[in-house]
């Protein structure tokens, strides 16, 4: 069986609710990635903030990237999958989300994420154009 660990990109990167939107934007950087994990005051996952947020959400609504926080964008709450879940099960329910990540978790603790170009690259063509379908169908 294969499971949500063998789709996910390890090492998933959090930061907390607190941080501003411009430290958030470095670590993207300089962790070449698109997305990071938001932990409220609790510890708890909050959210999922992307480059794409805070560019739309913020800097184009005029908004100072080093006083709005990661908190103010992960709104929503996240998504997640257990590490051990059948990876179709991780599939199936980004797809019924129509969303493009999901925190993989482990004991309650994020272990990796499962991204699109995750699923693009370890899925077979058909099973990713149904997932894909789902999730660009017009609403």
């Amino acid at each position: 069986m294969t499971t949500a660990r063998d789709l996910m990109t390890a090492d998933v990167r959090c930061v907390p609710a607190s941080e501003t939107l411009d430290r958030a934007a470095q670590l993207m950087r300089d962790h070449k990635i698109g997305a990071l994990a938001v932990k409220g005051s609790d510890g708890e996952l909050a959210g999922i903030v992307t480059d794409r947020d805070i560019v739309v959400k913020a800097l184009a609504a005029g908004k100072d990237a080093s006083k709005v926080t990661a908190g103010d964008l992960a709104e929503g709450g996240v998504h997640t999958v257990d590490a051990g879940a059948d990876a179709a099960l991780a599939v199936k329910a980004m797809g019924e989300a129509r969303i493009r990540r999901i925190v993989v978790v482990e004991d309650g603790t994020p272990v990796g994420m499962i991204t699109e170009a995750d699923l693009a690259r370890k899925l077979t063509a058909e099973a990713f154009s149904s997932y894909a379908g789902r999730v660009y169908a017009a609403p």
